[in-house]
């Protein structure tokens, strides 16, 4: 028999996921931790040993100072990484952990995979949108492997740096557990269960994920009905205020953050149809996810997006356009034929072409030539 190769995942913050980065790496485990030896690096938590059969965890005290907390957790990762790792690849994840790839590379054949520009994050102040940039150019100069999950990313470093990054898309499982039964743990106590609604999801509410321009679109048409917002909502609170004084006189329901992700999608699936006002993204796994699930999606048409899904699959309205956001629901509300056959068209394109079992394919390639 042979003997695996030893793969560490660097720069994962959360396992099991939470979202984000981290969802996409867990996703890439699941249909890898057959082929290969896999050791995940990742923030404590009680469910991350034995949350995947065969996968080794190594974890570290999340430190909450901020971004200088995730640079120290970061150096403790490379740090053991050093000193007790004996990994053949490390496969490292995210902008702000490749600060650390020349050290990596010493050590072990090292492939990193960008996700996005966390700079253009209305999150982040100006030290951590520079030490971003200061990572980013470490990436585009650092000669290993390096991929990203987002088409327009590449073109970007194409035109603008010169360098050419190999595109992989991400995907999903389409084998995900639904749990129609945690939902009710979520739902606002004041409505019915069978009620219609509309539906936005993220992992955080800020600025970039664009709730501000569905609120005000919707408030534009009076509209009546009931809409229901997933996600945090305790880490921005000037925009949190915002957004609390632009749902007067809608019916929003704030659920907070669902997890895990068969009780999201069971959510999708109750829904009338998915609104996703993203301002920026890298890939987003929340919209194929929300697509295999069949339901019609109302999506800006930021390039990130129109990458994946065409105006056959998706219904697109222009990026931070409150009136044409308004006319595009109104739209949807009048051709409710017209407009799931788009969400069956998404979901048929997820199924033939973003799903991890043929995503993780192209990773074993660089794997078994790197």
């Amino acid at each position: 028999m042979a003997v695996k190769k030893k793969i560490a995942f660097f720069g994962i913050k959360y396992f099991p996921s939470r979202g984000g980065t981290s969802r996409v790496a867990e996703n890439m485990i699941l249909n890898l931790v057959n082929e290969y030896d896999v050791t995940v690096y990742c923030y404590k938590n009680e469910k991350a040993k034995g949350h995947i059969k065969g996968v080794e965890v190594i974890e570290f005290p999340e430190i909450k100072l901020g971004s200088l907390g995730v640079l120290i957790y970061y150096w403790l990762c490379c740090f053991h990484i050093r000193t007790r790792g004996k990994y053949d690849i490390v496969h490292a994840h995210k902008i702000d952990s490749f600060f650390f790839l020349n050290t990596l590379s010493k050590h072990a054949k090292v492939i990193a995979t960008a996700h996005e520009a966390p700079y253009k994050r209305d999150k982040w102040g100006k030290i951590a949108k520079w030490f971003f940039k200061i990572s980013e150019k470490r990436f585009l100069n650092f000669s290993g492997v390096k991929t990203a999950i987002s088409k327009p990313l590449c073109e970007f470093y194409r035109d603008n740096a010169g360098v050419d990054v190999q595109f992989i898309p991400n995907g999903i499982n389409l084998l995900e557990k639904v749990d129609y039964k945690a939902v009710d743990s979520f739902w606002p106590k004041t409505l019915g269960t069978k009620e219609p609604f509309v539906l936005f999801a993220a992992r955080r509410i800020m600025g970039t994920k664009g709730l501000h321009t569905m609120l005000k679109a919707y408030k534009k048409l009076n509209y009546t009905g009931i809409i229901l917002v997933a996600g945090e909502l305790d880490n921005y609170p000037n925009y949190i205020k915002q957004i609390k004084e632009l749902d007067k006189g809608l019916n929003v329901h704030y659920l907070g953050f669902v997890s895990p992700l068969s009780t999201l999608l069971a959510l999708v699936e109750r829904s009338e149809y998915f609104v996703f006002p993203s301002e920026t993204e890298g890939m987003s796994i929340m919209l194929l996810e929300v697509a295999s699930a069949g339901k019609p999606i109302i999506a800006s048409d930021i390039p990130e997006n129109t990458q994946v899904f065409t105006d056959e699959d998706v219904l697109y309205f222009e990026n931070k356009n409150v009136d044409d956001l308004a006319e595009k629901i109104t739209w949807a509300e009048n051709h409710r034929e017209d407009f799931e056959l788009r969400g069956k068209n998404a979901k048929i394109k997820v199924e033939d072409h973003y799903t991890w079992d043929k995503v993780t394919r192209e990773y074993s390639e660089i794997y078994e030539n790197i």
